[in-house]
This record gives C-alpha cells, sequence and structure tokens, in this order.
C-alpha cells in the first residue's frame, strides 16, 4: 500500500536509504576532486559522479514502476505527469515532476550525503535549496528524444541565475538507448530561446550564431547506473531516440543556491502557492537540503 501523505512536508531522511553523516570526517568520502571541479568551470559539466549503489537503483526502480501509473493514487501530487510528452505515439517520453512527494526513495535522494556535497561544492560551498524533480523515461525500440536545450530557458521565474542540474541514471545509459550528448563551453554562450522540450531535436539550432553553430560539438554522456552527471544551467545538452531493446531511465534533481528569489507573482509549479517576485524561494517544497555552516559544528 503506497505511503499516503505528502513527503514534500518532510525535509530530512525518512527510510534507511542513505546515512547522514554525524561528523565531519565523514562527510570527505562524498567530496569532489579539485581536478572534477576545474573541469566544471571549463567545459560546464563533471559526469561519473557515483551517487548510488546497485540495490539502491533496484529500490528505486522498483518505485518507479508503481508511479508511472496514471492510476496511482498520487498522481495527482505530481506538478506534471506526460505519460508521453512527445506529440508521436511511436516515439514516447515519459516526464514527470514531483516524485519526491509520493515515494520515500525518490525523497530521500534529494538528501543523498554525495549528492548534496557535490552540488554545494559546484556551486562555490555555498548553501543548497531543492527545486524540483524530474523522471525521463525513455522504452525500449520506441523511447523519443529530448531536443537540445538549455535548463535555465525554462526557469528564468527564478533569479538569479545560480542554478545546477544533477542527472542519475536507473538504466545504463549508453549511445544505443539515448543517453544524454553534451556541447562542451556551451555554457558560456549565453541565454538561448527555448525550443519544444520533445520536439524537433535540432530546433535549437535556429536560435544560433553562425559562430555557435560552429562550436556545436556534441559528446556522449555513457553512464552506468546509480551514477551521474552535473551540469550547469546554460549547458546546452539533449538526447537522442532510443531505438535499442533496452529501456533508459533517469531522474534528474534540480537545485539552487540559498538565496534564489522568485522572479513571478504567479504559481512556480503546479499545485503550488507562488512566491511573490522578489521574495526568497523557500518553504515546504523548496527546503534547504544542504548547508556548509552545518559542517562547523561537526567534530
Amino acid at each position: 500500500m503506497p505511503n499516503q501523505q505528502d513527503l514534500s512536508k518532510k525535509h530530512q531522511l525518512i527510510s534507511d536509504l542513505f546515512k547522514w553523516p554525524t561528523k565531519a570526517s565523514e562527510w570527505e568520502q562524498y567530496k569532489l576532486s579539485n581536478e572534477q571541479l576545474d573541469f566544471f568551470k571549463t567545459y560546464g559539466y563533471v559526469s561519473d559522479v557515483k551517487l548510488l549503489e546497485e540495490w539502491q537503483v533496484e529500490r528505486l526502480n522498483k518505485e518507479l514502476a508503481e508511479i508511472v501509473d496514471p492510476a496511482h493514487p498520487l498522481n495527482g501530487l505530481f506538478h506534471e505527469f506526460h505519460s508521453n510528452e512527445s506529440a508521436d505515439p511511436n516515439s514516447v517520453l515519459f516526464h514527470a515532476l514531483g516524485a519526491w512527494r509520493i515515494t520515500e526513495s525518490f525523497h530521500d535522494v534529494i538528501w543523498n550525503p554525495a549528492f548534496v556535497m557535490a552540488a554545494s561544492q559546484i556551486l562555490g560551498n555555498k548553501g543548497v535549496r531543492f527545486w524540483h524533480d524530474q523522471l525521463f523515461c525513455k522504452p525500449a525500440k520506441h523511447g523519443g528524444v529530448v531536443a537540445w536545450h538549455q535548463d535555465y530557458s525554462y526557469w528564468t521565474r527564478t533569479g538569479p541565475m545560480q542554478h545546477l542540474t544533477c542527472w542519475v541514471g536507473l538504466d545504463d545509459a549508453t549511445t544505443e538507448n539515448g543517453c544524454l550528448y553534451y556541447v562542451p563551453k556551451s555554457h558560456n554562450w549565453g541565454l538561448l530561446d527555448k525550443p519544444d522540450l520533445a520536439g524537433d531535436m535540432e530546433g535549437l539550432m535556429q536560435y544560433l550564431t553562425e559562430a555557435q553553430k560552429a562550436e556545436f560539438n556534441p559528446v556522449p554522456i555513457e553512464l552506468k547506473k546509480g551514477y551521474a552527471t552535473f551540469h550547469h544551467p546554460l549547458m546546452v545538452h539533449g538526447s537522442f531516440q532510443n531505438k535499442s531493446p533496452r529501456s533508459r531511465s533517469a531522474f534528474v534533481l534540480n537545485v539552487f543556491t540559498d538565496g534564489t528569489e522568485s522572479n513571478t507573482d504567479e504559481a512556480l509549479l503546479k499545485g503550488v502557492a507562488p512566491i511573490m517576485a522578489g521574495h526568497k524561494m523557500e518553504g515546504q517544497f523548496f527546503p534547504l537540503i544542504f548547508s556548509p555552516d552545518s559542517l562547523m559544528s561537526l567534530s
């Protein structure tokens, strides 16, 4: 029987999926190296970061299989739920926001020590607030595309731009089953217009200069399940169709630096009360998930 409460009201670990460190020394194992941080600054991403063990992936996949069903009793808690965001039934992209509200494991991945430490480091050793999660699933043989885009082009209702995306594989992701692709250094191009996310793969090209088109050299980000890739909010990225016999499922955690504000008086997510423009992003749906200051009190 699924949990019958909205888990967004709980702002700490609620299952045995992870253990929160109680000593400063216990955080050291989760830190990215200086080389990884330098790579992120130069290219706009850092990949192959292990976040989950095999048993944790299995538990998340079990919960995923339950909540992709539109008849799930807590389906109404999703901010968005698209059984197929594509208009083409032969090119399926399952996409949903809000899984953390529904199941314990998708809730607790937000408080994964390895995730929050890496996110804080990449954001300049700042406090990290949760923005929203996403599920992206491409079924075997007829999985759809995620068109080239920049995440922040969909997030300008919050600012300043001090955001970060973490993509985590629940299946092995390869070029055959629709892995993520990045355009290295495209985070330096500035904010581009946004295309239809599940539409024309090449829709973004109409917004690029000739110089940007010349630098458009995508690289595949193949990952084993349980591994993550982090990218800058202006990183141009996308993924191609999945025509392979294997599925490609992933969850995405989007965060921003503590102190980010709303840029609109309208609702930021469906089902969430508006945060007026100029007011800090905080409260039930945008919890502080990590503060470097908290490490100072640990021995």
